[in-house]
Order: structure tokens, then sequence, then C-alpha cells
């Protein structure tokens, strides 16, 4: 494809940025075709698709670090970003640069003029973003590329790849307007990018939601594996640690349990890839691995903790972190279609002082009414009540809508704290 664009990486970014996010799927068709007439990038590298409710970032993030540490070169594609768009693609555990971002966007840009002069369908945001991640990866040659669903799965864009193995996290309630109302139903759509003959990984516990996994590997002829830990514990330093199948001992860098069935999910997949993975490497890749925006420690004495539990089962499973160590303060905000009068009475039982906080969102919940109904105290601005409450010389954590959540790292980024 000949390139006539001249585009500057703030010009890419804000087109991106003004294609609708939020609006209905083009076809898998429609995918397929965008790729074709790229060249179908996506046949230069092998893909380990990843679905589910929650913790697809962290098991990408930690089957890439196991990966790159076995010494293959790997594709990361994940969302969304927290701070800037160039997030959403790591090569070789490595943000891309402005001018691979560029690069891309122009070649996707051009298809996207020519099937609009053609009478055609524009691609939407996240497609626009997984056809270029597509281009990226394939002009870096990487061998692996951990691929993370956008929403749902069956319908998802990233959909049309033929992966080396399938990968489903827990399934909870989110989404439901979209996905379906009983786990269930999510499960089914989620359980939509099993493949023929491809294996499924999943750390679901849930008999019903086997059951559909189940079902759908039966039809397509796909072995189905389970990865849960066991013996899960924190070591004296904090860090958590479990055991799996025969290995012992596992230790993550991070504090939050909920990782280690996040890292049980990854460390099982690649064992069933690559038999002969030298468990040296799954130990170190596991401990340097970690993931922006889930337990993560943006400053010391006091700690400032940032967590994007944004549903149900997120925020249960941060409260079941936040029960073995002390917490001063949470400082939550969550949009209007989650469940957020449940989360807000989970989360008020394992801190002293929960704070809800509004911030520039359209999706926004209440939460006037839902500070008036739940008898808490309501801020207006993130930067000035973290202010007040760090001087109080307690652990902080702010936790909510991942949007929220970048807010308080671009907060520290930028200095402002």
């Amino acid at each position: 494809m000949v390139i006539f664009l001249n585009f500057t990486y703030k010009e890419a970014v804000d087109y991106i940025e003004e294609i609708p996010k939020f609006t209905s799927k083009n076809k898998l068709e429609h995918t397929r075709e965008c790729l074709r007439r790229l060249g179908d990038p996506q046949k230069n590298f092998r893909v380990i698709h990843v679905a589910g409710t929650n913790g697809k970032g962290s098991v990408c993030a930690f089957l890439t670090s196991v990966l790159r540490e076995a010494g293959y070169s790997c594709g990361l594609f994940t969302s969304p970003h927290l701070v800037t768009i160039n997030e959403r693609f790591q090569i070789n555990e490595e943000v891309i640069g402005n001018q691979a971002f560029v690069s891309a966007f122009q070649k996707v840009k051009q298809l996207s003029d020519e099937l609009v002069e053609e009478g055609s369908y524009h691609p939407t945001y996240f497609e626009f973003l997984f056809l270029m991640g597509m281009v990226i990866f394939a002009e870096a040659g990487v061998e692996f590329v951990t691929l993370e669903t956008g929403l749902g799965g069956r319908l998802d864009a990233t959909n049309i790849i033929t992966p080396c193995a399938s990968v489903i996290t827990g399934i909870g309630h989110d989404h439901m307007q979209l996905l379906g109302d009983t786990l269930e139903e999510i499960a089914w759509e989620k359980g939509g990018i099993i493949k023929a003959g491809v294996p499924l990984i999943t750390a679901e516990n849930k008999p019903s939601c086997l059951q559909v996994f189940d079902t759908i590997c039966a039809q397509q002829g796909s072995p189905l594996y389970r990865a849960r830990p066991s013996h899960v514990r924190r070591d004296e330093a904090g860090h958590i640690c479990f055991d799996l199948d025969e290995l012992s001992g596992l230790c993550l860098s991070s504090p939050a349990s909920y990782q280690a069935e996040n890292a049980a999910l990854a460390v099982k997949t690649v064992r069933l890839l690559f038999p002969g993975i030298e468990t040296a490497h799954i130990r170190s890749a596991l401990f340097s691995a970690g993931w922006a925006g889930r337990f993560q420690l943006l400053h010391k004495d006091p700690d400032v903790i940032v967590d994007g539990a944004h549903n149900r089962e997120g925020v249960e499973a941060l409260c079941e972190t936040l029960r073995g160590m002390p917490v001063d303060t949470v400082i939550f905000s969550v949009l209007k279609d989650k469940e957020c009068g449940r989360m807000i009475e989970t989360i008020r039982q394992v801190c002293r002082h929960l704070i809800l906080c509004s911030f520039e969102q359209g999706r926004l919940a209440d939460l006037q009414s839902l500070a008036h109904q739940h008898g808490l105290p309501l801020a207006h601005d993130l930067r000035t009540v973290l202010k007040a409450r760090m001087a109080c010389d307690s652990r902080i954590v702010i936790s909510g809508s991942l949007y929220f959540v970048s807010e308080a790292v671009r907060l520290f980024q930028d200095g402002e704290i």
C-alpha cells in the first residue's frame, strides 16, 4: 500500500479520539476484509487470545513476561490505556514510540478513506486501533502477540484471529446490557473466542459457566484446561505466593491476592504451549511482571495505591486483599452502568473512610444520590481530596472506573501531587 498521508503524532491521536467510542460494532467480515487489504499482517505471528471479565490485562502481562523470559519476541495489545494511547501497543514489554504509532496510523487511515469512498463502513474506534496493532506487530517481526479482547468475545473485532491458545479469565457481572443478564449468557459471549481444535485455558470455577465452556469446546473439538492456584499466601515481605500443579512457591512482587489466579492462568497456558519451558524462567518472569492500574503503588509514605476495580467481582477481589492490610481511605468513583450500591457497601467494610469523588466523564453515576443514600462524603476534585488525605499520613486506595484511576496516575506523572 502506497502511503500519501503526512500526519503528526498529535494529529493522528486527535483523529482517533474523534471516532465514536461507544457505538455499534462492524461485522467481523468487515474487520477480516480490512486486514486482507492491509496484507493480512496477523498471519506473521502466533497469537494467544485473552477474554474474560476481570484480569485480562494482568494475564496478558504475565503471559508476555514468561514468553520474553523464555527468549521469544512478543507484542502485546490491550485496552483501555491509562495515560497515553501508545500504551495499547507494546513490543517486548516496551510501549511503542510515536513514529511507529504514526506509521501504522497512516496505513489504517488511508484504508479507512478508501472504504468511505467506496460507500463502506469506517472502522470503529476499537477496530481502528486493532488494525493498527496488527500492522505494528507485523512490522516489528514479533513471534507472539498476546491479544486482549475489547468487549465480550464472540463479536469482538479481535475474534477474526485464529490463535494457538484461547484464554478466558473468570466470568463476572459487567457490561450486562450488552453481554447478557446472566453469568451463563456472559460466558457464552466470552466463549465465542474458542476456535476449532484450539485449546481453551480458563480460570473460571463456577459450574454453570464451566458447563457453557464444556459445551462450546465439545462442539469445536477443543480441549479444555483449568488453571487454579492453590495454597495462596503472603510471604514475610508481603509478596503473594502460590502453587500450581507440581510447581510450588511461585511468587509475585504484588501484594494483591487476586493476581495469583491471573498468574496461574498465564503459567498454565505457556506450559501447555511449551512443555519444556524452564521453571527458573517462570519464576523470574512472574516476579518481574506488573500491570499499570492494578494494585499499583503510586506513592510511598503515605502509600497511595490505584486499582481499577470497576465491577462487582473486581471490588470483591480488591477487598479480599485490603482485609489483610490496614487502609485508612478509599476514594472511589464509578460509572452508571455498574452495581454501584453493592460495590460501595463492600468497600466500606475494609476502610475507615470511604469518599466518593466525581470526575469528568459523561457516563458517571449519580454520585450525589449515592453519597446521600449511603451517608458518604462527596468530593468534586481528586487532586484536592487526595492531598488532604495524604496529609493524614495513612494508606490510601483510589479505585473504581479505569478512567478515574487514569486521572490519579496523571496527577502523579505530571507532578501535581
